[in-house]
Formats: structure tokens, C-alpha cells, sequence
């Protein structure tokens, strides 16, 4: 599998900056920002081509058959977004739970243009006692990457700002719909 997506990163123009640091074995992977359909494949085989296996959180209707036998082999958890479901209490229970677990979350919550950022990855991150990885993907450039990994305070008023502007030096597939460009 690493090979293969290798071969598809190179096939669609794709490099890697940087990995996830080995010594990290829980963490929340924020995924942002997320514009487009094509975010998916670009970062599973960045982190698959570098061997780490990760899980991700999705929206429930992406878990219909035929689509839903891929959402789940590749990690994939549905969430269903019209009720509130405790999502970032089972959250920081998978943390309790396992020894290795890196959990992606898309912090705008859908491809569509959002005023503000969702919270629950700040939160999880916080009651799980895991840092947060700065994933990216940056279409200007065609690299995906790590920044540093962010320790939360647990002061989400004061840590925002500074995750947030992280990924103001990269270019969304669709910047117009990306909530950091306001």
C-alpha cells in the first residue's frame, strides 16, 4: 500500500514536506483547510505513504454503500452532523482505549465556506491529553505536510489564533471557501 501511494502522489504532482514524527502515537491530526473531495485521496496516501495508519472523521452519508466499504477500510468514523451525539466524549474515549491512535478531524466540518472553525478537536485534543499535529495540504505548491505539533493550553480562546495562523501560509484547492480568508 505505502508503494502504491507513493506512485499515486507522484502521478498527480504531489510531494511531502514533511511526516508525522515517529514518537508520536496519540495525537489529533487537524485537517484543514478542507475545500474539496480531492483532500481525501491527497492525504491518505500522504500519510499511508509514509506508514501511518490513521482514522478520520467523516459525515454518515458518506457511509452508504458502495462508498461506505472504502470510508471504513481506510479509517474512516461516521458522525451524523444533525444531531448531537457526545462525538468528542467517544472520541476521548478511542484515546483511553488504544496506545496508538492519530485521529484527523476536519475542523470546518465540510467543504462548504464556514464562518468559524468547529471546536470538538480542540476539545478532544484537551480531555484525551494528546497534542495537536498541523496537517496540511497546500495546492499552490502541491506539498503536503506537518508543522510543528501544538501542545493546547486549554484555553481554546488563546490557541486558536495561533493554530489558525499556521495554515494561513497555504492555499486551499478552493480558497474561497476556506474560512481563513476572512
Amino acid at each position: 500500500m505505502k508503494y502504491l501511494c507513493r506512485f499515486y502522489l507522484w502521478l498527480i504532482g504531489w510531494k511531502t514536506a514533511s511526516v508525522l514524527p515517529e514518537e508520536i502515537r496519540k495525537c489529533v491530526l487537524v485537517a484543514a483547510p478542507h475545500t474539496s473531495n480531492h483532500d481525501y485521496p491527497i492525504c491518505l496516501a500522504t500519510l499511508y505513504a509514509h506508514g501511518t495508519r490513521v482514522r478520520f472523521l467523516a459525515k454518515d452519508s458518506l457511509f452508504r454503500f458502495p462508498l461506505g466499504l472504502l470510508m471504513r477500510a481506510t479509517g474512516g468514523i461516521p458522525v451524523n452532523r444533525t444531531r448531537h451525539s457526545n462525538t468528542v466524549d467517544t472520541m476521548i474515549g478511542m484515546f483511553h482505549q488504544r496506545e496508538q491512535l492519530v485521529l484527523m478531524i476536519p475542523v470546518e466540518g465540510t467543504r462548504s465556506y464556514v464562518k468559524e472553525w468547529k471546536s470538538g478537536f480542540y476539545h478532544t485534543a484537551v480531555g484525551a491529553g494528546v497534542p495537536i499535529s498541523l496537517g496540511y495540504l497546500d495546492y499552490g505548491t502541491k506539498t503536503a505536510g506537518f508543522g510543528d505539533v501544538f501542545h493546547p493550553t486549554g484555553n481554546y480562546q488563546k490557541d486558536l489564533p495561533e493554530i489558525q495562523a499556521f495554515y494561513r501560509q497555504f492555499r486551499a484547492k478552493y480558497p474561497e471557501r476556506s474560512s481563513l480568508n476572512t
